[in-house]
């Protein structure tokens, strides 16, 4: 399939754990080896494909704003959370007249990875399969990961369909990088719930898939996963994403 054109770039968050840098900047601005995080995710998308990415803010939002205006590859549109931070999901349901009635890709602000081969995005769009699945997500072995502090996600059968690690050490990490069809939130409103509402439903109905990464991935959690981010470019990288 052509990839998806549009994209949903959860940047709302208040990035507590990174204080005192996000007392006075949004996490998606912290720079990680002279790129801030939102820009090593909008040129993942860039170099996907995608035309249009809606970026919610809620945090030192107009900062965030400002760093994207004129932003052309791709388009950015502001869903702005200001008054009331909607949680991952209900950021996607206010921002869905904005992403169309195809499947899109969703990314988190504050995770990025280094490209090994075809380019992660890329991949799961290869993968996508519109009759088998509602959702899509790019996984991250522990072992090739940066930054991780949290245990692991979901277990990925041999047929690609995931289920809840529930703390099997085979498990994989989410990436914080995806692919969704808009139809899973038929009738949803745009008040605060989580993405993991909807993991659960494509569980249960068979449709949660994933894809387990070529490439190294990094996760900066606080301010002092910096450094172990700057050396996992260094070592790893022959072109960041």
């Amino acid at each position: 399939m052509t990839g998806p054109r549009t994209a949903m770039v959860l940047a709302a968050g208040l990035g507590t754990r990174m204080r005192p840098i996000t007392d006075t900047l949004p996490k998606p601005l912290v720079e990680i080896a002279g790129r801030t995080l939102l820009d090593r995710g909008l040129d993942a998308l860039a170099g996907a494909g995608v035309e249009k990415a809606v970026v919610n803010v809620h945090h030192l939002g107009s900062m965030i704003a400002a760093h994207v205006a004129g932003h052309q590859k791709p388009h950015i549109v502001i869903s702005d959370e200001s008054a009331r931070l909607l949680d991952s999901a209900g950021g996607v349901v206010k921002a869905l007249p904005e992403l169309g009635s195809h499947p899109f890709y969703i990314l988190n602000a504050d995770t990025f990875w280094i490209e090994r081969g075809t380019p992660e995005l890329e991949r799961l769009a290869e993968k996508w399969d519109d009759g088998r699945m509602d959702i899509l997500l790019m996984l991250a072995n522990p072992a090739n990961a940066t930054g991780h502090s949290g245990g692991v996600d979901f277990l990925l059968g041999e047929d690609g369909r995931l289920a809840r690690a529930g703390g099997d050490p085979s498990g994989l990490i989410y990436g914080g990088a995806g692919i969704i069809h808009p139809r899973i939130f038929a009738d949803a409103k745009p008040e605060p719930h989580s993405l993991n509402l909807y993991f659960d439903r494509a569980i249960a109905a068979g449709r949660l898939f994933g894809a387990a990464m070529n490439g190294h991935w990094i996760t900066v959690g606080t301010p002092d996963a910096i450094a172990p981010a700057e050396a996992a470019i260094q070592k790893f990288s022959a072109g960041a994403a």
